[in-house]
């Protein structure tokens, strides 16, 4: 996975950015960044309202450990 849709949502990762672990999110709507690590965290908005980042964030923690999964195989084989 490097990239998935849930909704009108695209969550992908990045591999040209900080080695902390996070997930970029974009629609029409605007973007966002979540580090996943040490915890869920807003990182980064543009242009989300505060309810969007809410059920953002929600699906971010419903897929948390796919999430993770995908971001240590990503780097595990050396695709950055």
């Amino acid at each position: 996975m490097k990239s998935y849709r849930e909704g009108h949502y695209r969550f992908f990762l990045f591999s040209r950015e900080e080695e902390r672990m996070h997930v970029h999110v974009v629609s029409g709507e605007g973007e966002a960044k979540f580090w996943l690590d040490p915890d869920i965290e807003l990182a980064r908005n543009h242009k989300y309202s505060g309810k969007k980042l809410k059920q953002i964030e929600s699906l971010v923690e419903v897929n948390y450990n796919e999430l993770v999964s995908a971001w240590q195989q990503h780097f595990k084989c050396g695709s950055h």
